[in-house]
């Protein structure tokens, strides 16, 4: 049996002395998150939602995730900014609210350390929610950070772990949302905000006692007011925001975009917008993509083989389009110029209700060799085959001789350096 006096260390009352600490913040930075990460969760799950991954074995990064992909729906294409809109406020409010997310577990400190670690039931299903809240928060911030940062792929497939890593988060979350609210609620209800942000750290004051165990029976001098930590975490929070959302709202903004290392423009010239994978990254050779390149159209039974001349004889379209990257930055609006979808499927006989295409690339290393495009997808005018971009050919980087692009689609699934296109291939 566990004493009942708390060993010497963390476990005593007496050892976190801040007399910032108590309900009232804790409430404060809790209110935050919880707006921010339920925005944060249901983004997410959109953007897993956009690689359509109930349509095909080939887009489904999740096998396994079962009853979790009970809301899945077809990704549409118009707005066509749809994803680079939900992408970047995904990613953006992610780094935004890191200050507020350690904030907010310094806040909590003593309450990891309560003793005796369980008192009942009850207690026992709040610590386990604790656990699975804090560890979940910090993978999941974690992992998200190191991939936008570095597309980084934590042990295993960053979208595995981090979508299943989301919903033991949320799990947590809720509950503890659930056991908190009223405390919460009467917390704030209980101390007036413009009192508090009025006063200084001269007369900044332990909150009363508690039954919740924030507040230090043994207050240290106040070396900042309650105000001045809401001010510090707050700029915090503006700063991150500062350096990452540029590369989401582009234009003369993506130059602040610091902490955005795939967000920075590769060059000047048509082809001087965003590349994430090179031709050399993933084993384009010249011989790949050089005058013996031939375009296989498949479906319907029947197939066709393009030589670049051939493709670029067929008529053209313009679509201007962003690319959007699951790491949060996207391109401005570029101009595409190339074949539309649908009218390639009208090649192997495929007049109306076009199917979906299976598009498959040249690429030989690195992940997204290939994708499922739904039917929607290949149906929309603004959908094409792209052989130049801004009144120039492709760029090797950029996927020339001919690449995928597709509005409001994840920039991984608009394919580069293609190869063979498959009219309702099956999934």
């Amino acid at each position: 049996m566990l004493p009942q006096t708390p060993p010497p260390g963390p476990t005593r009352p007496g050892f976190w002395r801040s007399p910032l600490r108590g309900p009232w913040l804790t409430s404060v930075f809790g209110l935050v998150l919880l707006v921010g990460i339920a925005l944060m969760f249901v983004s997410g799950l959109v953007s897993y939602a956009a690689y359509n991954p109930d349509l095909a074995v080939g887009n489904d990064k999740t096998p396994d995730k079962g009853l979790l992909g009970f809301y899945l729906f077809s990704w549409p294409t118009r707005p066509y900014w749809l994803y680079r809109l939900n992408q970047g406020v995904h990613v953006t409010l992610g780094v935004t609210l890191i200050p507020v997310l350690l904030a907010k577990l310094w806040s909590v400190v003593p309450k990891l350390f309560s003793w005796p670690p369980v008192r009942s039931v009850s207690h026992a299903l709040e610590r386990l929610s604790l656990l699975m809240l804090v560890g979940g928060a910090l993978f999941e911030f974690v992992t998200g950070v190191l991939n936008v940062q570095l597309h980084y792929l934590f042990p295993g497939s960053f979208y595995t772990l981090h979508f299943y890593g989301a919903w033991v988060f949320i799990g947590g979350f809720v509950v503890h949302v659930a056991f908190r609210v009223p405390t919460v609620a009467k917390s704030l209800r209980g101390r007036s905000w413009r009192t508090e942000l009025r006063t200084p750290a001269v007369r900044t004051e332990p909150e009363p006692p508690d039954p919740t165990g924030l507040v230090t029976p043994n207050p240290a001098a106040p070396t900042m007011s309650r105000r001045g930590a809401l001010g510090m975490v707050g700029a915090g929070s503006l700063a991150l925001l500062v350096v990452t959302a540029g590369q989401s709202i582009g234009g003369s903004l993506r130059k602040t975009a610091l902490l955005a290392p795939h967000g920075q423009e590769p060059g000047k010239g048509p082809n001087g917008f965003q590349i994430n994978k090179t031709a050399a990254n993933v084993g384009i050779r010249d011989r790949d993509v050089g005058p013996d390149w031939r375009l296989t159209v498949r479906g319907n039974g029947r197939e066709t083989v393009l030589d670049r001349a051939q493709l670029m004889a067929l008529p053209r379209h313009l679509s201007a389009l962003p690319i959007a990257c699951v790491e949060g930055w996207s391109t401005d609006d570029q101009t595409w110029d190339g074949v539309r979808l649908s009218e390639l499927a009208a090649l192997v006989g495929i007049d109306r209700d076009a199917p979906g295409v299976f598009v498959e690339s040249a690429q030989r290393g690195g992940s997204f060799a290939s994708a499922h495009l739904r039917d929607n997808q290949v149906r929309d005018p603004l959908s094409l085959l792209a052989v130049r971009v801004n009144g120039a050919d492709l760029s090797r980087d950029h996927g020339h001789p001919a690449r995928i692009i597709v509005p409001a689609n994840p920039g991984v699934h608009n394919t580069k350096w293609v190869t063979r296109l498959t009219f309702g291939a099956p999934s």
